[in-house]
């Protein structure tokens, strides 16, 4: 049966069909809970009244009483305006209008006493507030001491006379109907060790606020509820997960000890022997696995991988690693291949560009189990890719394959889903790993391998340029190698070549000692192949590149990064590319060339650059910048279909949020208690689509 908050708000006074349309159209409000759900973004103070000698350019909004002591019409044309002065018994300011001349100037009248609101701003000595609100005073205004909500609306909807004033009038209207159908949403208990105030008063009070106190209990009840939600549906997805998927039992680790005692040239840090036993405990406990491993460009992600691989090899399943780009594939396979052949291991390559007759014969591999790892691009998810017993399932960079695609190399046993492990080397914040990927174990290596020198990151403007080649020269001369990498911006792919080539020709003209490879997105994979196998062969020693290599080869020599126009650069996009040198033992450095003119989040993204290495903190940085929406992909995932919380700023809600949800459900995993009653009710009058069960509906 439709709630009550499923009611079409053309229903409401006042709205009709038309107005609905528009509404619905530009906020995507639909219904009666959409609206009351359609928070204020900031409120304007107006429990305060100040004198015009108070009022100075830096503060926000002001609310003044006093009389129209002149009215004037200055300037022609465009730079007509109509100017009042205001005054009280303090002093006077100016009040300015740009448009609207004619009707604001029949509405003022000298002499009458006025409410006037608005945002001041300083010319010189002068205060003006331009296009205030301004209205009779009453003894009903000058009394009534609020807050009043200000809510997102569109340029269109003001046009139609739908402002931030006129969405409240529909809110308090759907409000006091909707008083007897807001039921609470959380148990007592909850409400008790969180001091939370009642879901009726939260929602009156997030929308009009008595007092500032009662505004923030309103925002942290909110807040709490909608994590607290989002966690227990996550939460409840994995325990479901846990007793319905059954997974392979792989517990014969000899292979793993054979190579780690005869194979493994180098010593394993202790976060890799911690994320090997983690992943081993899954692995054998005949419940499938899906674990998320996090870890720095260089921390050693695949040699986990592979040992990892071994244990499922061991009991004569197969695995298989899908990476983003032919690039990385190649680096993945060519990579495992010794380790693999020097063990008996049949290890094949599967990518767009393999040949008809290269399939047939991995294609027969993989179904008698002769071939137990493959590597691979999206061409491992045709449907024409049949094994004989995946075990596990690596999937390299998970943020740029889609739940479908992922979902896809799943079914690839039908018998028993495969284990799967998924990696990431651009760092997640915690707050973030836990909203988007809290259905998922979490596995991070945190240490980067012994021998490495951190990477040297220095900020220098377009007028050092000469100095930078002099560098650039020195490190060649001493048998290094050098990036050169310049922007791709998709919108503007003409621009960005043109960039390429520009900055290609500036470095031949200063390095015509040396010879340089150029590789960009729109040359054919073979030819960007040749280009970068020139390079791994030392054959370049200066590779200029456009983004495309931010995730590929790995040459260990390489130990200059130049990074032209830095500031277009996104952080995780910086932190990625800085990533390609440093993979020896040598000192490496990472140079972002910039021109003076910055934005204020652009100089933020450098700075973080030059005094961090850590892909976390930088990750945190990035999520507080950008938001939640676009790092990792996650807009499209629907779970950050956040109403009021924030991740990037509500972390200590968020962790109280998941530590009541885990709590709860091991003592009530069913929601079956009768003090959990008020949960469960709310769960089942969501739409099985919600996603956010933080929603009204």
């Amino acid at each position: 049966m439709p709630s009550f908050f499923d009611t079409s708000i053309e229903f409401l006074k006042g709205v009709g069909p038309q107005k609905a349309a528009l509404v619905s159209k530009e906020l995507s409000i639909f219904s009666y809970g959409d609206l009351v759900q359609h928070y204020p973004f900031r409120y304007e103070d107006r429990t305060k009244f100040y004198k015009t000698h108070e009022v100075h350019g830096d503060l926000p909004f002001v609310q003044l009483k006093g009389r129209i002591s002149g009215l004037e019409t200055i300037g022609e044309g465009r730079k007509k305006r109509l100017v009042a002065k205001f005054s009280d018994d303090e002093g006077s300011i100016e009040l300015v209008w740009f448009k609207g001349i004619q009707w604001v100037s029949k509405k003022l009248k000298l002499g009458v006493d006025y409410v006037v609101f608005g945002k001041p701003a300083a010319y010189g000595r002068k205060i003006n507030i331009a296009h205030p609100e301004i209205e009779v005073l009453t003894t009903q205004n000058e009394n009534a001491a609020f807050l009043q909500p200000v809510y997102h609306t569109s340029e269109k909807m003001k046009a139609k006379f739908l402002d931030s004033k006129a969405l409240s009038k529909m809110v308090r209207q759907v409000m006091l109907l909707a008083e007897q159908h807001i039921q609470e949403t959380l148990p007592q208990n909850l409400i008790d060790q969180f001091g939370l105030i009642d879901k009726k008063l939260a929602l009156w009070h997030i929308h009009f606020p008595g007092n500032n106190e009662l505004l923030k209990k309103a925002q942290f009840r909110l807040k709490f509820e909608e994590l607290f939600y989002i966690q227990l549906r996550l939460l409840k997805l994995k325990i479901s997960r846990i007793d319905k998927f059954k997974g392979q039992v792989f517990n014969d680790s000899s292979l793993l000890t054979k190579f780690y005692n005869e194979h493994l040239p180098f010593d394993l840090t202790g976060a890799q022997k911690r994320v090997i036993k983690e992943i081993y405990q899954d692995m054998r406990s005949g419940r499938q696995m899906n674990r998320l491993l996090q870890g720095d460009v260089g921390s050693g992600k695949t040699i986990v991988a592979f040992i990892c691989m071994l244990l499922v090899v061991s009991r004569g399943a197969q695995a298989t690693m899908m990476a983003p780009t032919e690039i990385l594939a190649d680096q993945h396979y060519e990579g495992l291949k010794d380790f693999a052949e020097s063990l008996g291991i049949g290890i094949a390559k599967l990518t767009g560009s393999s040949k008809t007759s290269e399939r047939k014969q991995i294609h027969a591999g993989l179904q008698d189990g002769s071939i137990q790892i493959l590597v691979g691009t999206h061409a491992l998810i045709e449907d024409t890719v049949q094994l004989k017993n995946l075990g596990l399932a690596i999937i390299d960079e998970q943020h740029r394959f889609g739940v479908a695609q992922r979902a896809k190399l799943w079914s690839k046993n039908a018998a028993v889903y495969p284990h799967v492990l998924v990696m990431t080397a651009t760092p997640i914040p915690r707050t973030l790993a836990m909203t988007v990927y809290g259905d998922l174990d979490v596995s991070v290596i945190d240490e980067m391998p012994k021998g490495r020198k951190p990477i040297k990151t220095l900020h220098q403007y377009d007028s050092k340029r000469l100095e930078v080649f002099g560098f650039m020269k020195k490190e060649i001369e001493a048998g290094h190698q050098i990036y050169v990498v310049y922007p791709l911006i998709e919108e503007s792919s003409k621009l960005d070549l043109k960039d390429l080539m520009d900055g290609y020709e500036s470095i031949v003209r200063a390095f015509p000692d040396y010879h340089i490879s150029i590789v960009h997105g729109k040359m054919k994979p073979q030819d960007k192949d040749f280009e970068m196998q020139r390079f791994v062969r030392h054959e370049t020693q200066i590779m200029v590149a456009t983004t495309v290599i931010e995730v590929g080869v790995n040459v260990p020599n390489a130990s200059v990064m130049v990074i032209e126009n830095a500031e277009r650069f996104g952080l995780a996009q910086l932190h990625q590319l800085r990533g390609r040198v440093g993979r020896g033992a040598k000192q490496s450095y990472c140079v972002l060339m910039t021109d003076y003119k910055l934005s204020k989040e652009a100089r933020t993204r450098l700075e973080t650059m030059v005094k961090t290495n850590n892909g976390f903190e930088i990750a945190d940085v990035d999520l507080r910048l950008r938001g939640p929406g676009d790092i990792t992909g996650t807009q499209q995932s629907g779970v950050l279909d956040l109403l009021i919380a924030d991740i990037s700023k509500d972390t200590k809600i968020l962790q109280a949020a998941r530590n009541a949800a885990t709590d709860l459900l091991e003592q009530d995993p069913d929601l079956s208690r009768p003090e959990n009653y008020n949960i469960l009710r709310h769960i089942q009058s969501l739409k099985k689509s919600v996603v956010n069960w933080g929603r009204i509906s």
